[in-house]
């Protein structure tokens, strides 16, 4: 009875989690029911699944109630995992969806071993992600901001003459903005502090962002990733948080198509099409990679905030950095050259970027990076 082991789906919502069990000796599938998703209920039903030495194996779908099931299943010992949703195997002409099927599905695959599992960040790198995401999402918030306030001048027929919005120059201009009627300058005024306290909430979490990685255990792999060009520290953070260990990537292939960086495919039989990227895995980095390629437009060059950065890493990173310098402006120019567009350019360098950010990943030491 000790090797016996039951495989166990769970449908996992806000307020409740449907439970099924796949036998591992093949047995039939059995829909156990439906549990309150509180700690408590989960450790009640456990202890019933696990009578009699049985060993279990949970899994989940990766969702917005997040790793605290992973966390307190694998804390007692037993094996759970965390399953990718875009890669769940499904019957093209199955239209009917439930919780119950749902679990009973999961229940099976599991026993199957046809599911895919995500990488569970520990709680440091889980902290880490959230600043980020919290700073990406108020960057959202001041940008929708900033657009509601230029269309309310545009509507008034108020342009600004000066060559760009938001510097200070713009701010002195806004304020000599007048209107004819009260209601309209009180509505100017409410968009403009709106505009402020986004900047002032933004610089805050760019600020703490800093000091967090600065005192965690992968600010060693942070601070190599920054002898990239155009890796700035709030790129090399975004990365790592959402990454976690580059050294669970065999290739540095897989870390691209984990980034949605590769190109579709669609072939058959003689026939080969390959289309745009697939944009699939993390958008998070896959941005913020995007955005850093577009600083290879110029020639390669040690410019002294890069070089700074650079020194401050051993001499192996300087190395690969200098190398993907030199390797990604050429291919930038070379692409730009045969008339490519430049956000396709820039996904082209993307793509080689995160390249370079997997060698540097395998090269720094085990002890300095946290486990994913």
């Amino acid at each position: 009875m000790k090797d016996f082991i039951k495989y166990v789906g769970l449908d996992v919502h806000k307020e409740t989690i449907a439970v099924s069990v796949a036998p591992g000796d093949g047995g039939e599938l059995r829909y156990v029911g439906e549990i309150a998703n509180t700690p408590q209920a989960l450790e009640k039903l456990v202890r019933q699944l696990g009578k009699g030495g049985v060993r279990l194996s949970f899994c989940y779908e990766a969702g917005g109630c997040g790793y605290e099931i992973h966390r307190q299943l694998t804390e007692r010992g037993w094996d759970c995992m965390v399953v990718a949703p875009s890669l769940i195997p499904k019957k093209a002409g199955d239209r009917v969806k439930t919780d119950r099927r749902d679990s009973l599905g999961l229940a099976r695959l599991l026993r199957a071993g046809e599911l895919t599992a995500v990488s569970v960040p520990d709680d440091e790198q889980e902290a880490l992600r959230d600043l980020t995401r919290a700073r990406e999402d108020l960057k959202h918030l001041q940008r929708q901001a900033k657009q509601r306030l230029l269309a309310f001048l545009l509507r008034h027929g108020r342009r600004y003459a000066g060559k760009s919005n938001w510097t200070q120059a713009h701010f002195r201009w806004l304020e000599t903005v007048q209107f004819e009627y009260p209601a309209q300058q009180i509505v100017m005024q409410e968009y403009v502090d709106v505009v402020i306290a986004c900047g002032k909430r933004v610089a805050s979490l760019e600020a703490q962002i800093e000091q967090t990685a600065q005192a965690s255990r992968v600010w060693p792999v942070i601070q190599a990733l920054m002898a990239l060009r155009g890796v700035n520290l709030l790129t090399a953070t975004t990365v790592v948080a959402e990454v976690g260990d580059l050294r669970r990537f065999a290739r540095a292939s897989q870390l691209m198509a984990y980034l949605g960086l590769v190109p579709s495919e669609h072939s058959s039989g003689g026939g080969m099409h390959r289309g745009g990227i697939t944009k699939t895995g993390n958008s998070h980095v896959r941005r913020v990679l995007v955005e850093a390629a577009w600083t290879y437009r110029h020639a390669a060059r040690k410019t002294a905030v890069v070089q700074r950065r650079a020194e401050r890493t051993p001499e192996i990173v300087q190395d690969i950095a200098w190398s993907a310098q030199k390797r990604l402006c050429q291919k930038y120019r070379a692409l730009e050259g045969r008339g490519k567009l430049k956000v396709q350019v820039c996904t082209a360098v993307a793509r080689e970027l995160a390249g370079f950010i997997w060698a540097i990943g395998h090269i720094m030491p085990a002890t300095d990076v946290a486990p994913a």
